[in-house]
């Protein structure tokens, strides 16, 4: 790996550093990276520091080696001031939006640039256990073996003794019932006290209304804590698109439309098309 290279990941590593409570918490937020090996690489001591080692911290941190350009779209301001205006008043909220509207990415860049935001991104495998672990290793604290009860005790204490903290459940949709209901509890214990965002596609709006509507088990307690709304995500337009484009290097308008037309309102299929586009230009 070049020097240039780890000069950039060690600049977002501080970045990511400052972003959290203490140095230590950070280097606890990543999986399989020591406090020793955070503080070598922020000091540029880096001559016993592995390559994998590199890579490791930069696919966590968020380093992106194809420097792409993120650009404030519609849909990134409007999910930018949902959790902005949620980790101040610590608020709970939900936000629902087609997949590739820039979710995601808001979240991401959200977080690097604010203190104390916990962003979760959920997966279906998740039983209890492994959420509250994900939850405490964000918070910079060792899981353990503890049993989920102590768990959830470890969580509460350390979002009450910190201040204007923000939790962001990323793709919510994908989490059990069992799961989901630890919502509930973190919010009974932490109301005014903590931000929660839920941000999903549609299907979890759906879900939660037909679950409230049926009166099954802590579906109406949900509806109710996030105030019985959804917050849409504005879908992409033409002028994000191009936008998109053009802040990554593409000027070409024949171009531009192309991927227009078949990026199908997705951001995501709008970056794959954007780098083909230039491995092809490169190539050539």
């Amino acid at each position: 790996m070049k020097e240039t290279e780890k000069e950039a990941i060690a600049a977002k590593l501080r970045g990511y550093v400052e972003s959290k409570e203490s140095q230590n918490a950070a280097a606890k937020s990543l999986r399989g990276v020591s406090a020793a090996t955070v503080s070598q690489m922020l000091n540029g001591k880096w001559e016993l520091i592995a390559d994998d080692m590199w890579r490791t911290v930069a696919n966590q941190i968020g380093y992106d080696p194809r420097r792409w350009a993120v650009v404030e779209t519609e849909g990134c301001a409007r999910m930018t001031q949902v959790l902005s205006d949620a980790q101040r008043h610590s608020l709970v909220m939900a936000v629902v939006g087609d997949a590739g509207c820039g979710k995601s990415q808001a979240i991401k860049t959200y977080a690097r640039q604010n203190r104390g935001v916990i962003a979760l991104s959920c997966s279906e495998y998740w039983n209890r256990k492994e959420f509250l672990g994900e939850l405490l290793q964000s918070l910079g604290v060792e899981p353990g073996g503890t049993t989920v009860a102590d768990m959830v005790r470890e969580v509460i204490r350390q979002l009450k003794r910190r201040e204007g903290v923000l939790i962001v459940m990323d793709e919510a949709d994908k989490l059990s019932d069992q799961v989901l209901h630890f919502f509930i509890t973190i919010y009974n214990k932490l109301e005014d006290t903590v931000g929660i965002v839920l941000c999903a596609t549609q299907y979890l709006k759906k879900r939660i209304e037909r679950g409230a509507n049926n009166n099954r088990k802590g579906y109406k307690e949900i509806y109710s804590r996030i105030g019985r709304k959804f917050i849409p995500m504005p879908v992409v337009n033409r002028g994000d698109i191009k936008a998109v484009c053009m802040a990554n290097g593409l000027d070409d308008r024949r171009e531009i439309e192309r991927i227009i037309d078949g990026a199908d309102n997705d951001l995501r299929r709008v970056k794959r098309l954007v780098c083909a586009l230039k491995l092809k230009s490169n190539g050539d």
